[in-house]
Order: C-alpha cells, then structure tokens, then sequence
C-alpha cells in the first residue's frame, strides 16, 4: 500500500459528485444538497467546466441573509474564485493547498472537467484506515509470541 503521503486525489476523491448549472437556482441547489446529503456542490458550465462553487454556507450567508428568495440564480450566491485539483496531485499538496486558502473542501479537474471532489475528512478518514491497516499488518506479520 502506498504512503498516504504519496497516494493521489484520484485514489480518495469521490467520483460521483453532484453538480448544478447557471440554470440552477438557490431552491434547487439546496433540494440538491439534501439529496445528496452534501455540503456542497460544484457548479459547471454546459462543457463540465467548473465556473464556482456553492455551499451551504453559501445559501445561508449570501441567500438568505441578504433577503434573496428560492428562486435566486445560483451565480447570485456560488463562490467564483476557486481552487482547484488535479487527479495526480499528492494527498500532501493538495492538504497544504487547502490549509494555505483555508477550504475544507478542492473539486478535482482533468483537462479542465470535473472529475471528482476531495474533503479534508476524506483525507483525515484514509489516514485513520491506512494507519490502522498497517498496524494490523504489521501485527499479523510478526511472529507470535510464546
């Protein structure tokens, strides 16, 4: 098994994620969310091109605190300027990157299109299973004791 250090987004990036479009409002953003019992959701242009992101702190703080209806457009609350991943990238980098632009969360781009999505609970979930599975192996490969 490789090091969690050096395992890529695209070994623990969810794979199914959901997305929404400009077409989208903030009522069906967050039907969404809770369909999917998600946080968050990329959105992405008719190409698969993510163009933001919306979360539901998003709905909250830029929806409903500022008086906006269900049926607000989505660009009205999604965040523009995001980070983004790559498949190849470390678990490493993309943890410092995270930790240096303080999000919990990085959608995962191959030329351009959204291949998945990371969280920083997925990375911390993958470490407890990687450092018990080699506690356990390294258990199960030492002689037993008399």
């Amino acid at each position: 098994m490789a090091k969690v250090e050096n395992r890529t987004l695209r070994e623990i990036m969810t794979k199914d994620v959901a997305t929404v479009t400009l077409k989208d409002n903030v009522y069906e953003v967050a039907c969404k969310m809770r369909d999917w019992n998600v946080g968050v959701i990329p959105v992405v242009n008719e190409k698969n091109d993510v163009i933001g992101i919306i979360t539901d702190r998003d709905i909250v703080i830029r929806g409903l605190a500022e008086k906006h209806e269900g049926s607000t457009a989505t660009e009205v609350v999604m965040t523009k300027d995001i980070i983004l991943g790559r498949p190849d990238m470390t678990v490493d980098e993309a943890a410092k990157i995270m930790a240096q632009h303080q999000i919990r969360r990085l959608p995962v781009v191959e030329n351009g299109k959204l291949v998945g999505i990371v969280a920083l609970a997925d990375m911390a979930i993958r470490q407890v299973h990687h450092d018990e599975a080699s506690d356990a192996l390294q258990e199960i490969s030492e002689p037993a004791r008399h």
